[in-house]
């Protein structure tokens, strides 16, 4: 149980360093007329994230369960959503934030992996870090409850995400 919990602590503070990135982005870009959609939505996918870790690790530690296959797989699977998490970071920096922000005359981004990804924050980042959670704490009852759960406010954050980023797109080329 030691190294899930290392391991999940680790990753959880990876978690809170893209959390202070965001907040200072977010402080910024709101000063620049940045105007939020989804709030409540946002608000409901932070609880749920939360939830669905510490239900995860909770579930690991009801269950005696240590780290073993599925953990070595849930670890990788985590370490690679946090290096898509900390790409997309670092390809959007000044407008990344966890929530769904819009600026005046924003930027889209344009590389390969925006064209070709249309949310890659949501798609490589998000669903593999809760896949590889709970994998790693061998919580079978958390996935089998949170994913779909997370799935649902997800779902309605990309529809919010594309409603507000409507007419951008259209400038893009694909």
């Amino acid at each position: 149980m030691l190294y899930i919990i290392i391991t999940f602590a680790f990753f959880f503070a990876l978690r809170l360093v893209s959390l202070s990135y965001s907040i200072r982005n977010e402080k910024r870009i709101i000063q620049q007329g940045a105007i939020q959609h989804g709030a409540l939505n946002s608000l409901m996918l932070t609880l749920v994230h939360v939830v669905y870790y510490f239900s995860a690790l909770y579930e690991s530690y009801r269950s005696g369960i240590g780290f073993n296959h599925y953990s070595v797989w849930g670890t990788a699977l985590m370490a690679f959503s946090y290096i898509m998490l900390f790409y997309v970071i670092y390809k959007l920096r000044d407008v990344w934030t966890v929530k769904v922000y819009i600026v005046p005359n924003q930027r889209i981004e344009k590389s390969f992996l925006f064209r070709v990804v249309r949310h890659p924050n949501y798609f490589l980042n998000i669903i593999p870090e809760l896949i590889g959670v709970g994998l790693l704490c061998n919580a079978w009852y958390t996935m089998m409850i949170g994913l779909p759960v997370y799935g649902c406010f997800l779902a309605i954050r990309i529809r919010q995400e594309e409603k507000a980023m409507k007419g951008m797109w259209d400038s893009v080329d694909h």
